[in-house]
């Protein structure tokens, strides 16, 4: 059955529908009735439909309803629409993937410490965790090895008030990081460790651009056979510029130090003023 246009205007008279245009404030238009030329002040709601309120050079405002071909925007024949109301921003997060806190502030410094066994660990962990960090109030120091690791503890003094958490490398059984950490009792200190050798293992291979870590035999300088076998200059301090500029965020991060870190800061602000 044939379909009849109920417009009896001539397709040859009709109007092309104009370009919608949002008025959003300080959009400058004429009103093609009047002529009165101004900039947006708002948009209202009424019973009589939307309407746009004008000012123009001398300060003088006038309304206006949002009429189909109301306007001309740059002398082009616009129509005028209220502008979408703008979708609320999504939480901004912070590297390590926890909601930031707005206008963050550095509280003071807790007691409590959390160690870690070289600088490299430590720059890894400011990169992650600094922001949280800043705002917990938790000093991240770094140790040359764990070997004086007990005594270490006993000169820190942990108490309630003053936790202390250590982060080690290659803390797997059997080996001598293992033997050292179980010699540490307190109840007010948590060592907690990771699986590689170093801490250049705990960034994703794919976030440095490489296939793999690899595999270094016995007897040589980890870092230093890295470099080597990737084809890198023998640097070990550019090198590990080159692995920590690659770190965005926890996702360039393996699970397996993503997961000690965030016990050892629970486990240094428990019983804190902002924690439980």
């Amino acid at each position: 059955m044939r379909q009849y246009d109920p417009d009896l205007t001539p397709p040859w008279k009709r109007q092309a529908p104009a370009p919608e245009v949002p008025a959003e404030p300080d959009l400058v238009v004429e009103e093609v009735t009047t002529g009165f030329c101004g900039a947006v002040i708002r948009c209202e709601k009424t019973a009589q439909g939307p309407t746009v309120t004008l000012e123009d050079r001398f300060g003088k405002h006038r309304v206006f309803p949002m009429e189909p071909r109301g306007f001309l925007l740059e002398g082009r024949v616009v129509t005028l629409v209220r502008p979408r109301a703008a979708s609320p921003a999504a939480p901004r997060r912070t590297a390590s993937g926890s909601l930031a806190v707005p206008q963050p502030r550095a509280r003071v410094a807790r007691a409590g410490r959390i160690y870690v066994e070289g600088r490299h660990d430590a720059e890894l962990v400011e990169r992650v965790w600094g922001d949280d960090l800043r705002v917990e109030g938790v000093v991240v120091e770094y140790l040359e090895g764990i070997d004086d690791l007990p005594a270490i503890v006993r000169d820190f003094s942990p108490g309630p008030d003053a936790r202390l958490g250590v982060l080690v490398d290659h803390l797997v059984p059997g080996t001598k990081e293992s033997r050292i950490a179980a010699e540490v009792t307190d109840e007010h200190v948590l060592v907690v460790g990771h699986p590689y050798i170093d801490v250049w293992e705990a960034v994703k291979p794919s976030s440095v651009g490489i296939p793999a870590w690899p595999a270094v035999p016995r007897g040589q300088d980890w870092k230093t056979g890295v470099c080597r076998a990737l084809g890198w200059p023998a640097n070990t301090g550019a090198a590990w510029q080159r692995i920590l500029s690659s770190v965005r965020s926890y996702k360039d991060l393996e699970p397996a130090l993503l997961g000690r870190v965030e016990e050892l800061i629970d486990h240094v602000t428990v019983g804190g003023p902002d924690r439980p």
